[in-house]
């Protein structure tokens, strides 16, 4: 084992070494390329090129092939995408099977760090920090928006990052509460603005319909409570649900904890677990359909449901339309909870590309890549993907406001058209928008939602934790023990909210944490953290 590993660490250094030469020699790669390419440039490939692009295939708008969207990057590119479309459900699963099996396009969107950890060690993805100089814009960005922690916290223990963020020029929160707020009126309340104070709304709903569950949420599968833990715990100061991560860094103790062992992780179980005890959250939000929960909703059978603006717009306010047209559902500002008033949005959360290794021995990457860097990073390509085409699906007045063509709806902007931004043109697209300079990123929003995020934006951002990156070493002891806590902290997680198991007994699940390495795994990654401040400061 001793020699297999001596081995293995030998490969590792070659390997490095090789990447290192390789990354500065381009020209056997620079077909099809731009000579001059900067900031501002259109990027048009010299000759005709077509890359492979992992696709994930949205519900709401399927993926057509004769879509605005494709034939106008061609146009102004002159590079076609070969989709390999997977569909929303089964998108993390698949990537995964894909890329073990040598088998991923070149290009692997959608993707949210920390999911790149899982392929760094085995080489299959590229570390994209070494081409940096391939993408003006990207570097333009990040370096006009002073986005270094944000980039610093996706380094590897090679100081090396492995997924292109997509990145925001301010952080979006995107997820809240949805209330019927024609339900407050008639008890007489006012928005809540903390959690306390949407228990006390709750309890007034419960008092009022006793029939009811008033809070019955969806996002429940195939993480339970994934979108309402997610912005409960940013509320708590914790990471839950969809952003659940082992380690939270506590910036006061200069460490990092154990996340389902903290004491905030606690406080917010324990939050849910009264709402569920007094019957005011319905205890099979965490495990029924989204379809189900939308039903409830729109039957009048509970008045609060977790929500964006695109779900409130194309699905909440339209099934409220046909069973009770006189029922009023607003997105309300993100509750205060006992971290205080904090913005959870991190400016890096909109999802990522990766590289496939792959395409680092194509003769096209460096085209390759400037495509991307256009694409997903430039002002144009960004508009572009978002909006689509100048004349034909928005148009420009003089004071340069962008207007939607009336025939086209998008988020109920234009409600009685007869086409789709997205379902017929393929533009706002999930696989190819994501941040941007804020105007254009909230250019859809509406003036309700444009008012959401003004009061989050005069919150204060939650600090970027510093980098801890794990050797592969290390790594490969972490993942021994992460699926067998992650596993442990979502099911007990379930049972403390419904109340299958008493929170008296969170010192004995704490013990039992500890009996599976939770104690070890924090250890490392402060370990981790230490080791990194000291080499980079």
């Amino acid at each position: 084992m001793a020699i297999a590993t001596a081995a293995l660490l030998t490969l590792g250094v070659v390997a490095c070494s090789e990447e290192e030469t390789d990354a500065s020699d381009l020209s056997a790669n620079r077909a099809g390329s731009m000579a001059e390419y900067g900031v501002g440039d259109q990027f048009k490939a010299t000759d005709p090129l077509s890359f492979s692009i992992l696709y994930n295939n949205h519900t709401f708008y399927p993926l057509k092939q004769d879509w605005l969207f494709w034939s106008e990057l061609t146009k102004r590119t002159n590079v076609t995408f070969e989709p390999v479309a997977v569909p929303l459900s089964d998108y993390e699963q698949k990537r995964s099977l894909l890329i073990g099996a040598g088998d991923a396009p070149l290009i692997i969107p959608k993707t949210y760090h920390p999911a790149e950890n899982a392929f760094v060690s085995s080489g299959a993805i590229l570390p994209v920090s070494d081409y940096l100089d391939l993408m003006p814009h990207f570097k333009d960005k990040l370096a006009k928006w002073n986005l270094k922690p944000e980039i610093d916290a996706l380094r590897q223990s090679d100081g090396k990052f492995y997924l292109l963020p997509g990145i925001d020029e301010q952080p979006t929160q995107e997820y809240s509460l949805l209330v019927r707020t024609d339900i407050l009126a008639e008890l007489g309340l006012q928005v809540p603005k903390t959690w306390d104070d949407v228990y006390a709304m709750l309890k007034a709903m419960k008092a009022k319909y006793p029939a009811s569950y008033p809070f019955s949420d969806r996002w429940g599968k195939p993480t339970p409570g994934g979108a309402l833990l997610n912005f409960l715990g940013g509320s708590f100061g914790t990471q839950a649900g969809w952003n659940y991560q082992h380690a939270t860094w506590v910036p006061s103790e200069k460490k990092f904890v154990y996340t389902g062992a903290s004491e905030q992780y606690r406080q917010m179980l324990q939050y849910l677990n009264k709402l569920v005890a007094e019957g005011l959250l319905d205890p099979e939000s965490f495990t029924q359909s989204d379809d189900a929960a939308r039903q409830k909703l729109a039957n009048g059978k509970s008045f609060v449901i977790s929500g964006n603006a695109q779900t409130l717009v194309n699905e909440n306010r339209p099934d409220l339309a046909k069973a009770l047209p006189k029922a009023k559902l607003a997105k309300i500002p993100l509750p205060v909870g006992p971290a205080g008033e904090v913005n959870p949005a991190s400016r890096t959360s909109s999802g990522g590309i990766m590289i496939s290794s792959k395409a680092r021995n194509s003769k096209n990457f460096v085209a390759m890549m400037q495509l991307v860097d256009w694409l997903w990073y430039s002002d144009a390509g960004q508009e572009f993907a978002r909006w689509g085409v100048e004349g034909t699906t928005w148009t420009r007045d003089a004071s340069g406001k962008r207007t939607l063509s009336p025939e086209i709806d998008m988020v109920g902007i234009n409600p009685k058209a007869s086409k789709h931004l997205q379902k017929d043109f393929g533009f706002h697209n999930g696989v190819f928008t994501y941040g941007g300079p804020t105007e254009l990123s909230r250019s859809f929003f509406s003036p309700e939602e444009q008012e959401f995020q003004k009061v989050m934006s005069a919150r204060t951002p939650i600090p970027v934790a510093p980098p801890a990156p794990l050797t592969d070493e290390e790594r490969e002891q972490a993942s021994l023990w992460e699926t067998p806590l992650r596993d442990f902290v979502t099911q007990n997680t379930l049972r403390f909210i419904l109340g299958q198991r008493p929170l008296s007994e969170w010192d004995a699940y704490v013990a039992e944490l500890r009996a599976k390495n939770s104690d070890q795994h924090v250890a490392l990654v402060n370990k981790a953290y230490e080791r990194y401040q000291k080499e980079n400061g």
